[in-house]
């Protein structure tokens, strides 16, 4: 991607006033500003949060907590790849963050190439639908533990406490409930 941008990264002069102040020069391959930082990196970011996310609510929630996080000790004057990387270990961070509170697991890395720009328009494969409908025909302790633990995301024990059963039960409905749901999904597929 051409760096948008580029025009506020070029080297440029403080002015100085007849304070007796000296001009400093600031390296050219720095941020002028925040909101260059940001709109240099805010695609990257963003496009890197939705592949792992999947979903636009997230990702901007996450692009967003990125920068917020970076910005406190993130220097100004750092060099171009420097914010870069810092903003990727910030992501990094973000990410763990995410994925520990909402499935119980710390998900570290980030594979790959980052794309530049963002995935265009995002195609409705119906997948959102066939869950509701699979979820739909479950009994009631089933889709309740299902809707818990991964549209809510709590652990095993929070879904455990919220139905008023053990962990251990708890873990036996999860799995019977991922069973049949998996059948239902299957029979109607075919």
């Amino acid at each position: 991607m051409v760096r948008r941008v580029e025009s506020e990264r070029r080297a440029h002069t403080v002015t100085s006033s007849s304070s007796g102040r000296e001009l400093r020069l600031v390296p050219g391959d720095s941020y002028a500003s925040w909101e260059a930082v940001y709109r240099d990196n805010v695609t990257w970011v963003y496009g890197l949060m939705f592949g792992k996310v999947g979903n636009r609510p997230d990702a901007e929630d996450l692009t967003a907590e990125v920068f917020t996080a970076a910005l406190k000790p993130l220097r100004i004057t750092a060099s171009a790849p420097e914010v870069r990387a810092y903003l990727r270990a910030t992501a990094r961070t973000v990410l763990a963050a995410h994925w520990k509170a909402r499935m119980g697991r710390e998900i570290t890395t980030i594979e790959g190439d980052i794309r530049d720009d963002p995935p265009e328009e995002f195609h409705d494969s119906g997948a959102e639908t066939r869950a509701k409908e699979v979820l739909a025909e479950l009994p009631d302790r089933y889709r309740r533990i299902l809707e818990l633990r991964f549209l809510q995301g709590l652990s095993v024990r929070e879904a455990a406490q919220s139905l008023g059963v053990t962990v251990a039960n708890a873990k036996v409905l999860q799995h019977r409930a991922l069973r049949m749901a998996s059948r239902l999904n299957e029979r109607g597929v075919r």
